[in-house]
């Protein structure tokens, strides 16, 4: 028996505590402790009065115990760029932490049997609730399916949808694509160049398919080199597209480290930039700002789209409803590194 006048007999206070003092199941005084509105207010009122009144300090270890759950959310991912990794690891914080879980952050390969392989034995290691799989992990064939099958709830993110998913948050990355083609069209270019991602990822293509259909429509030539979003590949493009006896005056590197290894080579030939070369990079991260001159970029709200998709997780692990959907809509934010084009 418990003491209706607020304290337990014997220890600490728990949760059971708190849920008999009130009459309701601990699942009722797990909502309100994760500030569900599943809850009605008067009921609301009376567990918050309980939890007052005993002092009860919830206990992360007790509350999973009690509901059968880890209360830990896995970020699974395969991104060398540690900027925008960050600012997707602060969206996602920023949901879960509020909602009472943890995150562990699991970087894991590409190749398809080895992806779903690494992330099965990720989630019966660590018993994550859930999991936020970023691209382009999220495009690996046969991954959602696998997910499904062995009843792991998982939101995406993705630059196209993906069948399988429960949820998936994407971003328009083929118009943006296509907007930067119009920023540098507006300045006058008609020589273009343009950096590509990897050629096996929905992102890069998606970019890439954006940015020749507009620039076509625009009556503007242009010259493709590949790359792999890394600095080195960067460079390696660039070294090849500004060699050329006609060379573009305007580039796009499909990613801001890619652009910034395109600022470097151009500098190293005197090549100024915006006076005599234009460059727009994509994903809007910090570095637009440390270099010079600051790169223009599509400014990717990344975060924001992380923690959308974290808050539709939790909303399905813990069955609320969904939560209102993200657009993830993209724009390109003009800075020092474009301008118009040499006569």
């Amino acid at each position: 028996m418990h003491d209706r006048t607020g304290k337990p007999r014997d220890g600490e206070p728990t949760i059971e505590d708190v849920a008999a003092a009130v009459g309701v199941s601990i699942r009722t005084v797990s909502r309100v402790l994760n500030k569900s509105p599943k809850v009605n207010a008067e009921t609301r009122q009376r567990i918050e009065e309980a939890i007052a009144a005993l002092n009860f300090k919830p206990s992360a270890r007790a509350r999973a115990l009690a509901m059968g759950r880890s209360f830990l959310i896995g970020l699974i991912h395969n991104d060398r760029n540690a900027l925008v990794l960050d600012s997707i690891q602060r969206g996602v914080v920023a949901v879960t932490a509020k909602a009472g879980y943890e995150l562990i952050v699991h970087p894991t390969p590409l190749e398809s049997a080895a992806a779903i392989s690494d992330v099965l034995a990720f989630v019966e290691r660590s018993r994550v609730d859930g999991l936020v799989v970023l691209p382009p992990v999220s495009g690996v064939p046969g991954l959602a399916e696998a997910l499904a099958e062995a009843k792991v709830p998982a939101a995406a993110l993705s630059s196209v949808p993906i069948a399988g998913f429960a949820d998936v948050i994407v971003s328009e990355e083929r118009e943006a694509g296509a907007e930067v083609a119009r920023h540098l069209l507006d300045l006058g270019h008609r020589r273009l160049g343009l950096i590509n991602g990897p050629a096996d990822t929905f992102s890069a293509m998606q970019r890439r398919e954006g940015f020749l259909a507009e620039a076509e429509k625009g009556g503007a030539s242009v010259i493709e080199a590949p790359g792999d979003y890394g600095f080195a590949s960067g460079v390696s493009a660039a070294e090849h597209l500004l060699a050329l006896a006609d060379r573009p005056t305007g580039i796009f590197a499909a990613n801001d480290i890619m652009a910034a290894g395109l600022l470097k080579v151009a500098a190293s030939r005197g090549i100024a930039v915006p006076g005599e070369l234009s460059v727009v990079g994509f994903d809007g991260s910090l570095l637009t700002q440390m270099l010079t001159p600051a790169l223009t970029s599509v400014m990717r709200p990344f975060g924001e789209m992380a923690g959308a998709a974290a808050a539709r997780l939790i909303a399905r692990i813990e069955g609320d409803g969904t939560p209102p959907p993200c657009e993830g809509r993209m724009q390109v934010v003009a800075a020092e590194s474009t301008g118009p084009a040499p006569a």
